[in-house]
């Protein structure tokens, strides 16, 4: 059957901070120029905000150049950082508080807040409705379509009621066709409409291979004996470094008496025994976290990977008919440990090459080569150059020199080192056989301090309706037992963080199980896995996380 249609000037595939700021902007534009512009936002979560996880210290620049009256708007910005304290952890029981000095300046948070992305999203979803754009959660974008020329023509949502066997159930909907003039793709962290087009259009043919760290969170509520309203805290070292990882921890003191804490593990490690998850579980029994955590309640949980290369691992963004904005292209800036900002950002300069299209008529409308003018003339482009060596400090020399280096860089040379460091090798291709890595014990959790997958995933609201086609597609179903458990001990295991992959052992010896219900859009599985087999696909719409306040 041909599918219904509709017409938009600008279709946004994601509502985020890019996609929301991408579409405020072309709308605040729109009413400058007196143009008409229509503009249409599709979310694949149950509502906007429910698939978004950041930490997040948000540094408000982007958000006041969008809206200068943020405040008298309402803006759940409503915890400013009073206090920054960085630590390195020595041992599970040892840490060394480091003086201000010591700290890279990009990752002081002065002038920025404590947020919820998921409420701050939420707010700028009503920013963006109130400005004239129609906002649609709960539908997937399942598909893109092309003109004849190879132009993208828009995106198709998926069919909802298929059932697992591929049948229509009968509450089969058959999803419709969103055509525009310019799509603009805002998924976040390798969103898989956005690998498709990497690939299509060749579109990181001079860059490096994107670089991704786990980001793994949890909210508690905390004794307001406690609580410290505006303390942020960061710290490296143990236990990641036991494991030849690297990465970091954050716990911040939010509103309420809540604290946001959680681990972020890069997902370039070698051990395939690695469990970030379990290292997280871990980092929360330090003495420096237990303090704050002791007597509170665990009230959320989450997981996301986030995209760390910098402007070395950078696509082309722009494209026939379409661009690539946000964390779908990977701006954020890993020194400050941020990129909500950055990510807005780029849906503002979208914005702005987009309207100015528009207003040229159609003969316009093909690839938007202004989008990059734009950024290479914006503050984003400043930042992500002078942060480039990142990623290049903490992959060739660890985390310990790598740490000092990045301070050298940042605090000495205002990362205006005369050189530039590659890192060419894919997170997923540096694994090593499991017979030549040391295997990790991790201990029992404790129920009270640590829990296990699936107490944690029940904390973050995931559902998926279960009779449908399996969103974890494998290219081989062989390769699971008959290469990575051999090799690798099957790494899927301990890298979800959401107990998605299973070996099983049977009477018929072992075999592979995928409980996509469990699955929290984390998109581990497709960047890590070492055989490149995974590929993660849009479920039904509604699915996945439900996150509150995330």
């Amino acid at each position: 059957m041909e599918r219904e249609a509709m017409e938009f000037d600008v279709v946004i595939v994601g509502a985020g901070p890019a996609g929301l700021s991408a579409a405020c902007r072309i709308m605040q534009l729109a009413a400058e120029k007196e143009q008409e512009i229509t503009v249409c936002v599709v979310e694949k979560g149950s509502e906007v905000g429910a698939h978004t996880l950041s930490g997040a210290v948000l540094e408000p620049r982007a958000l006041a150049e969008l809206f200068p009256d943020w405040q008298e708007r309402g803006a759940p910005l409503n915890t400013e950082v009073k206090e920054d304290k960085f630590f390195l952890y020595t041992s599970g029981k040892g840490a060394i508080k480091l003086p201000n000095f010591f700290i890279p300046k990009p990752t002081h948070n002065d002038g920025n807040y404590i947020v919820s992305m998921g409420n701050v999203c939420r707010w700028m979803a009503e920013q963006a409705e109130a400005l004239g754009v129609e906002v649609y959660p709960g539908f997937a974008a399942s598909e893109v379509l092309f003109h004849e020329d190879g132009r993208v023509k828009g995106i198709a949502t998926g069919d909802m009621g298929v059932s697992a066997a591929g049948e229509h159930k009968d509450s089969y909907t058959q999803g419709m066709e969103l055509h525009a003039r310019y799509t603009l793709f805002a998924e976040g962290c390798r969103g898989h409409l956005g690998k498709q087009l990497i690939e299509k259009f060749g579109l990181d043919a001079d860059s490096d291979p994107q670089h991704y760290g786990l980001g793994i969170k949890e909210i508690w509520q905390i004794d307001p004996d406690k609580h410290d309203e505006g303390l942020v805290i960061h710290g490296l070292g143990w236990p990641l470094q036991e494991s030849g990882s690297t990465g970091g921890a954050f716990l911040y003191h939010a509103e309420n008496n809540q604290v946001y804490i959680g681990l972020i593990t890069d997902l370039n490690y070698s051990n395939p025994h690695v469990s970030p998850f379990e290292e997280f579980q871990r980092w929360k029994t330090h003495p420096e976290t237990t303090k704050y955590l002791e007597g509170g309640e665990r009230i959320s949980y989450g997981a996301r990977a986030l995209a760390k290369g910098g402007i070395n691992s950078l696509p082309k963004m722009h494209f026939p008919g379409g661009l690539l904005i946000g964390c779908d292209a990977g701006t954020l800036n890993s020194v400050k440990i941020k990129g909500n900002h950055t990510a807005m950002k780029s849906g503002m300069l979208a914005a702005e090459s987009v309207v100015e299209a528009l207003a040229k008529g159609d003969e316009a409308a093909a690839d938007l080569e202004t989008y990059a003018t734009n950024v290479e003339q914006s503050w984003l482009y400043d930042e992500l150059y002078t942060t480039r060596n990142f990623s290049g400090f903490m992959h060739k020399f660890g985390w310990l020199i790598g740490s000092a280096m990045i301070w050298i860089d940042q605090n000495i040379f205002g990362g205006k080192m005369p050189f530039t460091l590659r890192d060419e090798k894919p997170d997923y291709a540096v694994m090593k056989p499991a017979a030549e890595s040391k295997k990790i014990d991790y201990p029992k959790p404790d129920n009270k301090i640590t829990f296990d997958r699936l107490t944690s995933v029940f904390l973050s609201n995931t559902n998926h309706e279960e009779d449908q086609p399996c969103h974890l597609t494998l290219r081989d179903d062989s390769v699971p037992i008959g290469v990575n458990l051999p090799t690798w001990d099957e790494p899927a295991q301990r890298y979800c963080p959401a107990g998605v992959y299973e070996v099983i052992e049977d009477s018929n010896g072992p075999r592979f199980q995928i409980n996509g219900q469990n699955c929290v859009h984390c998109k581990t599985c497709d960047i890590k896995d070492p055989s490149q087999n995974i590929v993660w696909v849009t479920p039904e719409g509604l699915g996945g996380p439900n996150y509150p306040n995330m």
